[in-house]
């Protein structure tokens, strides 16, 4: 709480019009423009509790009291916890509250107020209780959104499906402009400053779909590159760029990231290191591990002849460094919190949420092959580590889903991409982008008689993938846009597939 000198204070700096009763709570403030252009959101939820956010902009460089509210219906009249956080300029007048004491499985709804302003309205949910033999699942899963390059109209899809969850597996901004045919457009350079990120993501979320997105329901996230640099891995970039210079960058990027997002207060940045690897449990029905396989990977192998750092597709053969032990995608630390967060899991389904393709994609027709170096084809032996974990340990129906590739992807991941007759240990489904373009589907249909385990490969479509689950089963459709040219376009299920309990491995329906 601030005292009432030090609020008149901001108010006068501010230019708000205030006629203030004598009790200081009850606070009539105008402010010369809506503040809550940005929308609100809401992430991780518990049983008990949900982090929500909101910022403010266009305000001086003050901290300004925000009020907030969270109701038991949608017109906010049975009001069952409410109380006042501060949206601290240092931060960029972000404000988020972590929100314990709620019912377990169950919707909520929720609104900021900052002086007489106040926020549209969420909604969001609780997780089911941690013992709870949940019933069922809705969640969708989405990338990989260039703002210029398509209206983010899949979000007004995604929010008719009513799902209970989003989880957006990577390139929430980017921080480049390329691609034809384009629809609006960045207006500013590259960023680079902490300024500039905070601008870049301010763009992308005056979105008015992607709002509603997150006002419908709770959000988990990951980044993958393009939140920071294109093909950056852990301190070095694609470019020439020096070590400290690349990290005062990726500090400014990780510091905008966590300010325009539902993330819990425990992974607030400290200068170029952020913590967002965790996991999130839906009862005993699913647990989600949310991975990070940007900030701690090993450098690329093999880089483009006078490239310092950045992918590059090889032949395997001959970049020797490839297959390498000591590589890791996501830093020996989080393999291990990895592996046993797997071991002690107790849930019907796993699902391992993270930026891109697992499986192999030999990218080389006949014999011979070729590998991409910034997806997990850059990291063989720590996919090999992991798949090996999962088959020994007999963890129940581990599921990957992904991003990246701007392509839908269903695949077998494989306890030997080498041999069609190997056992296969997870299934993967990869969703398509929901704007930036992707490879000519011809390119890709080159490679599919070398890759046996990847049963099905789109990238004609931008879109999301819908899924639901229960004891019994994993059903995932497909959902394509049939254009983001315009924002209004229609959506359909380009194809579904399902995994039964028990039986790894996907199945087209």
């Amino acid at each position: 709480m601030i005292g009432r000198r030090r609020f008149l204070e901001v108010l006068a700096a501010l230019g708000v019009s205030q006629a203030l009763p004598t009790c200081a709570t009850d606070r009539k403030v105008s402010f010369d423009s809506y503040p809550f252009t940005l929308g609100v959101a809401s992430g991780y939820p518990s049983p008990s509790g949900v982090v929500l956010w909101t910022r403010l902009m266009g305000l001086e460089p003050l901290e300004i009291p925000v009020r907030w509210e969270v109701a038991a219906d949608e017109a906010m009249r049975q009001v069952i916890f409410s109380g006042e956080t501060t949206a601290d300029p240092a931060w960029a007048h972000s404000a988020r509250v972590e929100v314990q004491g709620l019912e377990p499985d169950r919707w909520y709804w929720y609104r900021f107020t900052a002086g007489d302003a106040r926020s549209p309205i969420g909604r969001t949910r609780t997780a089911p209780a941690a013992a709870a033999p949940a019933q069922r699942l809705r969640f969708a899963f989405a990338s990989c959104q260039q703002y210029e390059q398509g209206f983010f109209g899949a979000y007004r899809h995604i929010v008719a499906d009513q799902p209970d969850l989003v989880a957006f597996l990577g390139d929430y901004i980017y921080e480049s402009s390329w691609g034809s045919d384009l629809v609006r457009s960045h207006d500013a350079p590259e960023p680079y400053s902490l300024a500039d990120y905070r601008a870049r993501h301010a763009l992308y979320r005056s979105d008015p779909d992607l709002q509603a997105a997150h006002a419908a329901c709770p959000w988990i996230v990951t980044w993958d590159d393009h939140e920071v640099d294109n093909d950056y891995a852990n301190d070095r970039p694609e470019d020439g760029m020096g070590r400290e210079e690349f990290l005062r960058r990726r500090a400014a990027a990780y510091r905008a990231y966590y300010e325009h997002l539902p993330l819990p207060p425990r992974m607030r940045p400290e200068g170029p290191n952020m913590r967002i690897y965790t996991h999130v449990d839906w009862g005993t029905l699913a647990r989600f591990f949310v991975l990070d396989d940007r900030q701690y990977r090993s450098w690329h192998a093999c880089p483009r002849p006078g490239w310092r750092g950045g992918s590059n597709t090889v032949d395997v053969s001959e970049c020797t460094r490839l297959a390498s032990p000591a590589r890791s995608i996501l830093g020996r630390a989080q393999e291990r919190w990895l592996d046993g967060r797997l071991a002690a899991s107790r849930a019907q389904w796993n699902v391992i949420a993270q930026q891109t393709r697992m499986a192999q994609m030999d990218e080389l027709p006949g014999p011979g092959r070729r590998a991409w170096t910034d997806s997990w084809d850059g990291y063989p032996a720590a996919r090999q580590r992991l798949l090996d974990s999962i088959a020994a340990r007999k963890i129940q129906n581990p599921v990957v889903i992904g991003g990246d590739i701007h392509a839908f992807n269903v695949c077998q991941l494989k306890a030997d991409f080498a041999d069609p007759r190997s056992a296969v240990v997870a299934s993967e489904f990869v969703g398509t982008s929901i704007t930036s373009q992707g490879w000519p589907q011809e390119r890709i249909n080159e490679y599919l008689p070398d890759n046996p385990h990847v049963l099905y490969a789109d990238s004609r479509y931008r879109g999301y993938v819908r899924v639901e689950l229960d004891a019994k089963l994993w059903k995932a459709d497909l959902r394509a846009m049939q254009t983001v040219q315009r924002r209004d376009a229609p959506c359909f299920t380009l194809a579904s597939f399902v995994v039964e309990d028990g039986k790894a491995g996907p199945l087209k329906v």
